[in-house]
């Protein structure tokens, strides 16, 4: 329930927050780190480190960094935060806002572009041929970069794509089409993604603390040109990584979630500018 634990609450959906932040104090408490950084304090220039095939080795676990702003929101680099939404785009945004919940409050995987915008860590395996990719709540998504590998004519649709990776120098670009699209929102703020979307990634790591994506969005039926994202996430401690979570566990108020996302802020996050105080952390057996 990852929009009741980023500080989107809504007074209509109470006991639901409730549920997601008594979650989130748990999974803070346990990991007892904070989930993002402040990346002018991470040091820099050390080499990356590389496979056995001199590629890039982008494995670690991964931590957002407080200089991404505003965070959930897949426009932060556009002006105004505004997206190019056509008019089919503009209708979908506003039943997205009226007539839904967030999808990944009741366990939808967010999938990509959303994962890129999200504020939580993530682990990358990698491996001579492939690399995984493993978020927090039990998600993964599998990238194979085999030599001549291409899309198929007709996808079978998925919340992360059919994905095809291929390195250019040491950048790894991952290329994806045959998304779900409707069935889930492009970011935190609802707004809408359709199965036309085409997404390319282009992954790097400047230095061993770091790897930066920079992603360009590609969405003809709700979007009225491309448009791109991109940020840069810091080395978690070697012992960190991704913890078993079970979604719908504690999701025992979900026909009360209220539509939408809740209100952004004038500074572009997301949630009420005075959101109701943490409950007590829970007590360590």
């Amino acid at each position: 329930m990852k929009s009741l634990m980023l500080a989107g609450l809504k007074p209509r959906p109470a006991i639901a927050a409730l549920c997601g932040l008594l979650a989130l104090t748990s999974m803070l408490v346990a990991q007892e780190r904070p989930m993002r950084l402040d990346d002018t304090k991470v040091p820099k220039g050390r080499p990356a480190p590389r496979m056995a095939n001199g590629k890039p080795d982008f494995s670690g676990y991964w931590k957002g960094t407080i200089q991404t702003a505003p965070g959930g929101n897949i426009g932060k680099d556009l002006p105004g935060w505004k997206l190019p939404l056509t008019p089919a785009g503009e209708a979908a945004l506003k039943h997205n806002l009226t007539a839904t919940v967030d999808p990944e409050a009741v366990c939808i995987i967010g999938g990509i572009p959303r994962h890129n915008a999200s504020g939580l860590p993530f682990e990358i395996l990698q491996g001579t041929n492939k690399v995984v990719f493993m978020y927090w709540y039990s998600y993964f998504r599998l990238v194979p970069f085999t030599p001549g590998l291409k899309h198929s004519d007709d996808p079978e649709p998925a919340f992360f794509g059919e994905e095809i990776g291929r390195w250019e120098g040491d950048t790894l670009v991952i290329d994806s089409i045959g998304f779900k699209g409707e069935k889930v929102w492009i970011d935190e703020n609802a707004n809408p993604v359709s199965d036309a979307v085409h997404v390319v990634e282009r992954w790097t790591r400047p230095d061993y603390n770091h790897i930066h994506v920079e992603m360009l969005i590609e969405d003809p039926k709700y979007y009225t040109r491309p448009f791109t994202y991109a940020r840069t996430w810091a080395l978690g401690e070697p012992d960190e990584q991704i913890q078993e979570y079970s979604c719908s566990e504690n999701n025992v108020d979900a026909p009360h979630l209220g539509f939408g996302p809740g209100p952004i802020r004038p500074d572009g996050t997301r949630g009420y500018i005075d959101p109701a105080p943490l409950p007590p952390p829970v007590p360590r057996k």
